[in-house]
């Protein structure tokens, strides 16, 4: 896995609205909002595809920053409409999504896959299947499956944030590989685990 086609679009999950907007299931607006801010961009609705875009340049590539506006259950429908419309197939789609497996301050790169419980993957799937790339942003686990529900839906703490940002700003940083297709390069940066305080 050298290298890739160039991604056409980056889609962030997340549920719609204020009551949802600092919740854990978000930190996939989260990226696609701080990666859309740097650029000074701003987002716009768009009805024909059940969502908000934005068209971001860096270097050589663009690409559409997505962010589905259907909740988090049908977000199938949302990006399906998206890849009908700009007719991306599902290997340039790049999906930003929570994590449960990864600890707060944790992002991981990895290509195609199964859904790991995550409705919002799994309604993806279900539209175009699985072989697109993904961005695990950590949240954390409450460790029991019977508070999942409640757990996603609620705000991280205020350190759990500072580490769910730090991630973020991780990402940021090999995005130009990413959208060039140089997924070695951008896995190797995230995927390799970071040295820990003292030195082990």
């Amino acid at each position: 896995m050298n290298s890739m086609p160039p991604l056409q679009a980056v889609i962030g999950l997340g549920n719609p609205g204020d009551e949802y907007a600092e919740t854990r299931h978000n930190a996939g607006f989260w990226c696609v909002d701080a990666l859309a801010r740097h650029a000074g961009l701003g987002f716009r609705t768009d009805p024909r595809l059940h969502g908000e875009t934005c068209r971001l340049a860096m270097g050589a590539s663009s690409v559409w920053l997505f962010k589905p506006q259907t909740y988090m259950n049908h977000s199938g429908r949302a990006v399906g409409a998206l890849a009908s419309y700009y007719r991306i197939a599902p290997e340039a789609i790049l999906v930003v999504h929570d994590d449960l497996d990864l600890p707060p301050g944790t992002v991981r790169l990895k290509q195609g896959g199964g859904h790991g419980g995550h409705n919002g993957l799994r309604d993806i799937i279900g539209q175009l299947g699985g072989d697109f790339l993904r961005l695990r942003i950590g949240i954390g686990h409450p460790g029991h499956r019977d508070q999942v529900v409640g757990y996603v839906l609620h705000r991280p703490s205020r350190e759990e944030r500072t580490q769910i940002d730090d991630a973020i700003s991780r990402a940021q940083a090999v995005f130009p590989d990413i959208l060039a297709g140089r997924l070695s390069s951008a896995m190797q940066t995230l995927n390799t685990p970071e040295p820990s305080a003292d030195g082990r």
